[in-house]
């Protein structure tokens, strides 16, 4: 039975008894940053398993796509070396929500496993937690099974509860015992049963664990019996595609074969010629190739932290092993279209994204690909001497794009250590170097201890009655500044936004009867302190001074106009692109918005104005925006959109502007009306697979769109055209240029030719080869290439050099006929003149070009040829 066809009985068969069949979700969880990958079935479940959520069924299945790459479950050094390990896989499981309990989950699985999977009984065996009587009974007593193949496990990790057969989601929460059904491989297969001294061995393989969530375990760790026990199971597809095809490898399944052979034909036809289909180092290119792939799909790019350095070290982990086998050009990609045909029918979210996938591992391979010779080179040297050291290890990860657990993997192949202490010291040093330069402003080392600052400027513009409880100048705390210095001045209550989340500080004025501060940026010097940074303008300013603080009205509008723009922009990005798009940064200013996301490729202009249309029909709208206070799980709730990797508190904002929601904590318009107007003005790549787009609204959208109508009058002058006849006066323009070029590049050959008759009588005689060095006026480097080659054939035995001027540039050709090459060699001849001349060339031994810098040189070094010629007839 093919693993389509498992997959799809199992689903089946959980369908027949009342299952909701519930789509994988994302190797990337959407709304729970705990984990860097789905690595399980129930992960897409925990909320209802914890009863924060609700589902309309109590029954489910699915066929998961899970990743094992990164955290506590990392079993990438195992791939490729063993039977079983992968780092991405599919995890078939049933679950239920409070109805169904053991029974029916251990008979459930009898029956698929037996009946429609037509394992022999007596090749299974099972195992229970060794105070959980009720699923031994069942096994026993319910389905049969003999009891010496029924295997009580109990606490063997070294404390109470800590079992293989006990399941916790962490030190607190559900938890219960769980019950692991194992195929027997026979005799013939090294190992032991279960719970054996050699139980590592691959005779037993466990192909499905039922988990029986019956507890709730406290802090104080006692164990509550749950209201309602659930049920969370999970087997492997590739473990059991094994099983039903007697294969005792996961490599040898029928997914893999294919994969297998097209990584083979990829690797050879990269330089590899003929490489071992046997090899280990394919197994490792198949393997990461589905994890690599299912990662893009669901917007994860490569990168150098988090998710997208999990991805980098597989994807170059996969490459290096292509390297070992003689791959010399990228190859990696180009699985991506045998993956998408073996699995894009179960996921066709795979098939959908295939080119965009290719492109993005294409793209990362080509970076390798430029450093992975010369890194190998310094890998290899220190392999020599016994060990790697961390300043080694830290120079390919830097310098070369070698992740640590690549040069690792290397050097367990050699059976040789890294100096991974050392390593990271480095790192941590290049981190605190990095977090240096890149501090905000608010990051001065200013001290302060007093009150948090209350901030209301999401409803005012100016505060009455704000009172000053710090003063700083030059990043030391004083008792008053005065008129003529900057200083940052913290305040009680404020209406000024500091620069946070991607949008700048607000400016505006502090005054009182006395004192006038001007305030032309805001930050924070901690987290709930807001820190103006301002000029005294008169008067001074002390602890305990009461101010009117005024934010600058017309700035700050014309910065929510951007920063509302911005989320609806970011909507329109994942509609026209795909929801592959994520933010990777922001800032909003009066003037723009500039955003930057995952993406990898330009956008073309069709896009770009789809996502104008988009943002502009919503401004249309006018539709309110709306900011709420809600709980964190309430939010993920209700769909607001929010970064993996932020740190959020208990409470969050959550802005619904237009079709948006997301969480901010900025300032906006009051409607999407207010936005006036949207215009993306341009778009870039600032790194490997993001883009960057800035756009301008309102006033300034308004400025912009004039600027350039004013532009296009102006040409429109100048090419004595009508505005809506530039592009065809424009394309005549460039007709006509194109003749007059190709008009001028006959005139300047005919007069070469004219003038290469003339030099025939220039030629001189050197030991019975004529010698011919001249200067040729007005020729460019194709008409000297051209006079080289009729001035040949005249001569007949010669050797030439060619010299033009243009301006203080100087163009030189040299020719040498084929009798002589032997011992005159136009490379060596153009170089000689060339030297005299501030310049240097080179080419073939019949015909070499070269340029140089010093025109007065040019006679005495076409002088010059005759004797060198001579020197070497």
């Amino acid at each position: 039975m093919k693993a389509a066809e498992i997959r799809q009985t199992f689903l089946k068969f959980f369908e027949s008894k009342g299952h909701q069949i519930v789509a994988s979700s994302p190797v990337v969880p959407g709304d729970d940053p705990t984990l860097l990958f789905t690595n399980a079935g129930m992960n897409q479940f925990k909320d209802v398993f914890l009863g924060f959520d609700k589902r309309a069924y109590s029954r489910a299945a699915t066929s998961q796509k899970c990743i094992r790459a990164g955290g506590k479950h990392n079993d990438l050094d195992n791939v490729g070396y063993t039977a079983r390990h992968h780092t991405f896989f599919e995890m078939l499981g049933n679950f239920s929500f409070g109805d169904y309990f053991k029974r029916d989950a251990l008979t459930f699985a009898w029956e698929l496993l037996t009946v429609h999977f037509k394992l022999p009984k007596d090749k299974l065996w099972a195992t229970v937690y060794a105070e959980d009587d009720e699923a031994y009974g069942i096994w026993k007593d319910v389905i049969g099974l003999p009891a010496e193949r029924i295997v009580r496990i109990g606490d063997n990790k070294g404390a109470r509860y800590m079992s293989d057969n006990f399941w916790m989601m962490g030190d607190t929460g559900p938890c219960g015992p769980c019950s692991e059904i194992f195929y027997d491989h026979g005799p013939d297969v090294a190992g032991g049963p279960p719970g054996s001294p050699d139980q590592d061995g691959d005779r037993y393989i466990e192909i499905w664990n039922n988990v029986f969530m019956q507890f709730n375990r406290t802090e104080d760790g006692v164990m509550h019996p749950l209201p309602k026990p659930s049920v969370d199971t999970g087997m492997g597809l590739e473990r059991l595609a094994a099983v039903l095809q007697h294969v005792h490898s996961n490599y040898e399944i029928d997914l893999f074969v294919k994969l297998l052979a097209a990584a083979k034909a990829a690797v050879d036809a990269a330089g590899a010629g003929d490489c071992d289909a046997g090899s280990p180092s394919l197994k490792v290119i198949a393997d990461h190739i589905r994890a690599c792939s299912f990662t893009v799909v669901d917007g994860v790019i490569p990168g150098n932290a988090g998710r997208g350095y999990v991805l980098r070290r597989i994807a170059r982990r996969a490459i290096r092993h292509g390297y070992k086998l003689g791959a010399r050009t990228p190859f990696f990609h180009k699985l991506v279209a045998a993956l998408s045909a073996e699995m894009g029918e179960a996921y066709p979210e795979l098939r959908a994204a295939e080119k965009r996938v290719t492109d993005v591992l294409k793209q990362e391979e080509e970076r390798f690909f430029q450093t992975i010779a010369t890194g190998m080179e310094i890998l290899e040297g220190a392999l020599a001497q016994g060990n790697v050291d961390g300043d080694t290890a830290f120079k390919l990860h830097d310098t070369y794009g070698f992740p640590v657990d690549l040069t690792a993997d290397v050097c367990r192949e050699r059976g040789v250590s890294v100096d991974d202490a050392r390593f990271h010291v480095l790192l941590e040093e290049q981190k605190n170097r990095a977090r240096a330069a890149g501090k905000f402003k608010m990051a001065q080392g200013l001290k302060y201890e007093g009150a948090a600052t209350s901030f209301h400027g999401y409803e005012h513009l100016v505060c009455e009655t704000s009172t000053v409880t710090a003063v700083y100048v030059d990043g030391v705390q004083v008792a008053e500044a005065q008129a003529g210095d900057d200083a940052v001045i913290v305040l009680d209550h404020t209406p000024f936004y500091a620069e946070s989340g991607g949008q700048a500080g607000d400016a505006g004025e502090l005054r009182n009867a006395t004192t006038r501060v001007v305030v032309d940026d805001t930050t924070k010097v901690l987290a709930d302190v807001s820190g103006h940074h301002g000029h005294i303008v008169e008067g001074s300013v002390k602890v305990g001074d009461v101010f009117t603080a005024r934010v600058d009205a017309e700035r700050r509008a014309k910065t929510v106009r951007n920063h509302s723009a911005t989320h609806l922009m970011h909507k329109a990005l994942r509609e026209v692109l795909g929801s592959h798009v994520q933010q990777k940064g922001s800032l909003v200013t009066a003037e723009r918005t500039r955003f930057d996301f995952a993406h990898n490729a330009p956008m073309t202009a069709e896009e770009i104005r789809e996502v104008e249309t988009l943002v502009n029909a919503e401004i249309l709208a006018n539709a309110a925006a709306n900011a709420q206070v809600m709980k964190l799980d309430d939010a993920q709730k209700s769909g607001a959109m929010m970064l993996f990797g932020e740190k959020y508190g208990e409470s969050v904002r959550v802005l619904s502007i237009g079709s948006s929601k997301e969480l901010c904590g900025g300032t906006h318009v009051k409607a999407t009306g207010d936005i006036g107007l949207f215009k993306i003005v341009a778009e870039s790549g600032v790194a490997a697979g993001i883009r960057r787009v800035e756009a301008v609204t309102g006033d300034n959208a308004l400025a912009y769109l004039q600027s350039l109508e004013t532009a296009v009058h102006g040409m429109a002058q100048t090419l004595k055209a009508a505005p809506g006849e530039l592009g065809s006066r424009l394309q005549a323009v460039l007709d006509q240029v194109k003749h007059l070029e190709k008009e001028l590049a006959a005139a300047k050959s005919k007069l070469a030719s004219s003038q290469g008759d003339e030099l025939l009588a220039q030629a001189v005689d050197v030991k019975g080869l004529k010698v011919l060095a001249a200067r040729l006026e007005g020729a460019d480097a194709k008409t000297l290439r051209e006079t080289l080659d009729k001035l040949k054939d005249k001569l007949k035995s010669a050797a030439i050099v060619l010299a033009a001027v243009d301006g203080d540039k100087v163009q030189l050709a040299a020719g040498v006929t084929a009798d002589a090459m032997a011992k005159v060699k136009a490379g060596e001849l153009v170089n000689f003149v060339a030297s005299q001349v501030g310049g240097k060339g080179g080419g073939k031994p019949d015909m070499a070009m070269a340029g140089g810098t010093q025109p007065a040189g040019v006679p005495a070094a076409l002088a010059s040829v005759a004797a060198w010629v001579g020197e070497r007839l």
